[in-house]
Parts: C-alpha cells; structure tokens; sequence
C-alpha cells in the first residue's frame, strides 16, 4: 500500500512534482505574505514620501518639477521594497535580474500615469497638497503593485516561462 502523501510518478510524466514551497500557500500564510508585503510598503512609502515631499515642498529645488521628484522618491522606494519583499515576502530565489526587469517594466507601466496625473493634481490643488497627492499615488501603486510581484515577478512558473521564451536552446 502506498502512502497517499508520496506522490505517485510515472513514466511517462512531464513536470517533476512542485517542492513544498512552490505549493500554494494557506490561507493563513497569504495572510501574513500580504500582511508583510503592506509593512514592507509602508517603510517604502514614508521613503517615497519623505523623499519626494523633501525635494518638491521643503527645499523648493524641484517645486515647479513634482514629476520628477515623485520618479526619484518612487525610485528609492522601489529599489528598497523590491529587496526586502524578495528576501522575506515571497521568499523568491528566480532570476533576480529577470525579476527587477519585471519591477521596471510595471514602474514604466504605472509611474507616467501616476506623475503626469499627481503633477496635474498639484497644479490644480497648489503645491501644498503635493503630500496628499502623493499618498494617493501610493495607494494605487500599492493595491497594483502587490498582485503584480506575487502573480508575475515572484512567481517562479511565469518567470520560468519568460525565461523559457527568450533562452537560446528552446526544446522544438
């Protein structure tokens, strides 16, 4: 009799069966995934905002420019929340830089729409308001962000397939 919990292999398989960790999480270990990824969030956040408000409002070096401080405050926190949620959130070990590629790609995706639209929303409200402009923008980029790093960046089958595509030696 063999015990149901060995997986049963035949010869003719095709994919070797997944390791514990590749296996879908419960409930309870998607909790404290989304619960770390939010507090990984909002230490990026406080850069971003920091960041951002520092170089726009309180120094008054970029105050006609909130676009581009915004991209530099969102490029420190992206770099920070991508490191921290790899190690300890999604516990991903794939192609790191095949993973960043796919953090860029989001920022470029989402980061003209959230600038060009805060920038617009600091000419209309005043520069005062550049602080609440950007809180919003990290909402957005925080609800997007969080299905995008666990469906595609550290999910090793799709990262797996990318790679697949692009790898020199493809199985015909």
């Amino acid at each position: 009799m063999q015990n149901e919990l060995q997986p049963q292999t035949t010869e003719n398989q095709q994919e070797p069966e997944q390791p514990a960790s590749a296996q879908k999480p419960t409930k309870k270990q998607q909790f404290f995934q989304f619960l770390k990824f939010t507090l990984f969030s909002i230490s990026a956040g406080i850069i971003q905002i920091l960041s951002t408000t520092i170089l726009h409002q309180w120094t008054g070096w970029l105050l006609n420019y909130y676009w581009l401080a915004y991209i530099i405050g969102l490029t420190l926190s992206v770099i920070w929340n991508f490191t921290f949620n790899r190690k300890f959130t999604f516990k991903a070990a794939n192609n790191i830089p095949l993973a960043m590629a796919l953090v860029i790609l989001y920022n470029c995706i989402i980061v003209v729409p959230l600038a060009l639209g805060g920038d617009a929303l600091v000419a209309l409200w005043g520069d005062d308001w550049g602080i609440l402009v950007t809180a919003i923008s990290l909402l957005i980029n925080f609800i997007t962000e969080f299905f995008w790093d666990k469906f595609v960046v550290f999910n090793a089958k799709v990262t797996d397939r990318i790679l697949k595509l692009f790898s020199k030696d493809k199985e015909q």
